[in-house]
């Protein structure tokens, strides 16, 4: 197979907890010509980067123990995990019908004293025919995990699993079959933790589906078919069958198919899945539509730009995806822990049950305590604290328009203390328009007009475009100028019919100025336009004024940033003067003006020397150098164009506002994390030593565990409780439906509430019997 650079993603099987996350890592960085290996334990995906062969990758991963794939498509691997999780769910409620009773008569025995028909001989064998099913069926997943993960000399979650059922089910059994009525059996124990842990694994991959499910749902806003125009006629064709250049129709209430321009027709496109707008957006010829939008007015013609991997849909995915593919500076310091933590978990246990028998001569404490301290601990919730919480938060950004790069992006955002915005396309609309044209004495305003569209016919500048179009709106003929040179910041020169036109700044022009064209040009940028001066064989010709208005969302989103504690710097091309009007329309105080792409640069830099951690936002071109140079880059995007490479975080629809919402969704996110990872560190190291000391019984051991890997999980999907709150706390509208905590994770609470409960009831009825209370 030919080798690849592209980063190469691989489905993997097999992984239990943190620990395996290092492991496959570590096989993968072995592989000659691999650069980069992150492996997601929630999203049981691995990234992996180099000049390396896909065979060679999967055969190291199934070296170590796991099985590997390379991935399937996102919808693929959804349905894969619901699949899986459905399996689970069966293999429990078959293994409950000789589990169920198997623990209610182990708890009968072993709490209240009572056998069948008052024969304990025949109570053991029945109690053990029901609980080896369940010890085999339940427990073979971590009998074959623990294998794996041995043979590599680096126990797992499986290994605590296994090793603590098996001394609890292979003790009772000898009990059972040597006819030592006078000893009690633990086949409730073997059986309870199997049950609860298998319960607690079918609710943590239905979480886990949740919490990246944010992919999936993308992909199915994706229409199934289109009606496409061939020779006159409509034909309704799968949308997989659609190329670049059709025409497709697009009615009322109906996806539009695919990325595409408009040919013919108007409509009214709801976006909001693409950029969490409520308003809806009118199209019509020229405008460009995204594939997977919903038009709710007009019909329109549209001509096909982008199918399959290459629409809007799919790269949206593909980076939400990456982004949920790559791990944090925290959790790779999580992994460190985890690495060592099954070892010390195994010493502790042994150590317990060495310590109960050879000092206090209680070897069956010992064993009860051993059995408890390696099923209460729980490097699952270590290993999911941090990944559930990425996928959720970045799943919720995609969602609201805010397309985050990488998981440690989120970590960065955080820590934030400035921001500097650029003016046009970020504070304005970025459509500006030739408000005015001022000759200069002797000059017709349509010559100068048509002259400096002449210079900047070629160029790709807002500024230069807007002169282009002011020029073509008024059928002035325009061609190529005969020779051209663009100095960055400055102006553009150019040669037109044996002339040199230069267009540019006022620094750029002759310094003859004429007087009234200087009081026109301080009036226009005192009210924050922006004037490009004309000048023709060294003469000054006249002025253009170009205006561009502020983008309604500005001053709320500036505002939202300064409550945030963010220092907010404009840093723009044009004119002090011109730049001061808009900074003091949306609000900011600290401008840096007339600064050219290295300036912008230089002032990031500045800031960063300050101590500061600096974000920039931008429109991803003019300001390629500084979005590289900040901390953050935060990219501004219409939508229809993601420029995916130009920064951290891609703002889609080019909103302003949502800088500050993807900052605010950022802090949550981290402060879900440092729950997550408080709870998981915490519960460990509450847990292990209580049961160490012989406080904990194995059932309530078994049952803690469970509850503590879902309940990180449980506690990730919170966050998509919050979105309203988060946004309307900066000023945002939010018009999906409110999620509420119980919603969000009922599944779960309820499942292990109600498993806890069928386990409590038992428990004091015989133990009550036992101690004579009733």
């Amino acid at each position: 197979m030919a080798r690849t650079v592209e980063p190469i993603i691989l489905d993997i099987k097999g992984m239990t907890c943190a620990s395996c996350v290092r492991r496959v890592e570590r096989a993968l960085s072995r592989v000659p010509g691999v650069e980069t290996a992150s492996v997601n334990f929630a999203a049981e995906t691995a990234q992996v980067t180099g000049d390396v062969e896909l065979e060679s990758l999967i055969a190291a991963v199934r070296a170590a123990g796991y099985d590997a794939a390379p991935a399937a498509s996102r919808l693929e691997r959804a349905e894969a995990r619901s699949s899986e999780a459905r399996r689970t769910l069966r293999m429990l409620l078959l293994m409950a019908i000789p589990g169920v009773p198997g623990l209610l008569l182990a708890m009968a025995s072993d709490l209240g004293g009572l056998a069948l028909f008052g024969n304990h001989t025949l109570h053991g064998y029945l109690v053990l025919a029901l609980a080896t099913p369940v010890q085999l069926g339940l427990g073979w997943r971590f009998y074959r995990g623990a294998v794996a993960s041995l043979r590599q000399l680096n126990p797992n979650m499986d290994v605590l699993i296994a090793l603590g059922t098996s001394v609890a089910f292979l003790y009772s059994a000898a009990v059972a079959l040597l006819r030592l009525h006078d000893r009690a059996m633990y086949f409730d124990v073997s059986i309870a933790v199997l049950l609860f842990i298998s319960l607690g694994k079918y609710f943590e991959e239905r979480a886990k589906g949740a919490a990246g499910d944010a992919v999936a749902s993308l992909l199915r806003l994706a229409a199934k078919t289109a009606s496409v125009l061939r020779d006159g006629q409509e034909v309704p064709v799968p949308v997989e069958a659609l190329r670049p250049g059709d025409i497709v129709i697009v009615r009322p209430g109906e996806r539009v198919p695919a990325d595409g321009r408009v040919r013919n027709g108007r409509g009214v496109v709801d976006e909001s899945m693409l950029t969490g707008e409520p308003l809806p957006v009118e199209r019509g010829p020229g405008d460009p539509v995204v594939g997977g939008t919903v038009n709710q007015d007009g019909v329109m013609e549209v001509e096909v730009t982008a199918v399959g991997a290459e629409s809007i849909l799919h790269r949206m995915a593909r980076m939400v995806e990456e982004a949920q593919g790559t791990r944090s500076p925290i959790e790779r310091a999580v992994d460190q822990v985890a690495a060592v933590f099954v070892p010390v978990v195994i010493l502790i246990a042994a150590g317990a049950a060495l310590g109960w028998g050879a000092f206090a001569g209680e070897w069956l404490k010992g064993m009860l305590a051993a059995i408890a301290v390696l099923v209460v601990a729980c490097p699952c919730a270590l290993g999911l604290a941090t990944p559930t919480a990425i996928m959720v938060g970045t799943g919720l950004a995609a969602e609201r328009g805010v397309l985050v790069r990488n998981a440690e992006v989120l970590e960065r955002i955080r820590g934030l203390h400035a921001v500097v915005v650029d003016k046009t396309g970020t504070l304005t609309e970025g459509r500006p328009h030739v408000a005015d044209t001022a000759p200069a004495p002797g000059w017709d305003a349509g010559e100068v007009l048509r002259l400096a569209a002449i210079a900047e016919f070629g160029s790709s500048h807002p500024l230069a475009r807007a002169i282009v179009d002011a020029a073509q709106e008024r059928e002035i003929p325009l061609g190529p100028p005969e020779s051209v040179e663009t100095i960055a910041g400055e102006g553009i020169r150019a040669r037109i019919a044996g002339r040199t036109v230069a267009v540019g700044r006022r620094a750029f022009l002759p310094p003859d100025l004429p007087e009234e064209l200087a009081g026109r040009w301080e009036e226009a940028e005192s009210r924050g336009a922006t004037v490009v001066g004309v000048a023709v064989d060294g003469c000054v010709a006249g002025i253009l004024v170009i205006e561009d208005e502020i983008k309604p969302t500005a001053r709320r989103a500036v505002a939202a940033l300064q409550r945030m504690g963010l220092r907010v710097i404009m840093a723009t091309g044009d004119h002090e003067r011109a730049a001061r009007a808009v900074a003091a329309k949306v609000g900011i105080e600290d401008v840096r003006a007339g600064l050219k792409p290295g300036d912008k640069l230089a002032l990031v830099r500045e800031l960063q020397a300050q101590g500061l951690r600096v974000a920039m936002v931008g429109d991803g071109i003019n300001d390629a150098p500084a979005l590289a140079q900040a901390d953050i880059g935060i990219a501004m995007s219409t939508g229809t164009d993601i420029a995916i490479e130009a920064g951290h975080v891609v703002l889609l629809h080019g909103d302003i506002a949502k800088v500050a919402e993807a900052i605010a969704l950022a802090r949550a996110t981290m402060r879900t994390i440092w729950q997550n990872l408080g709870w998981a560190f915490a519960y460990n190291a509450l847990a292990i030593p209580i049961a160490a000391a012989g406080f904990l019984n194995p059932l309530i051991a078994g049952a803690a565990m469970a509850f503590s890997s879902v309940s990180v999980v449980a506690n990730s999907l919170r966050l998509r409780t919050r979105a309203r709150a988060i946004a309307e706390s900066v000023g945002n509208v939010f018009i999906a439906p409110s999620q509420n905590f119980f919603r969000a994770t009922k599944e779960p609470l309820l499942g292990l509430g109600a498993a806890v409960l069928v386990l409590v009831i038992p428990w004091i009825v015989f133990a009550g019997i036992g101690q004579g209370w009733w």
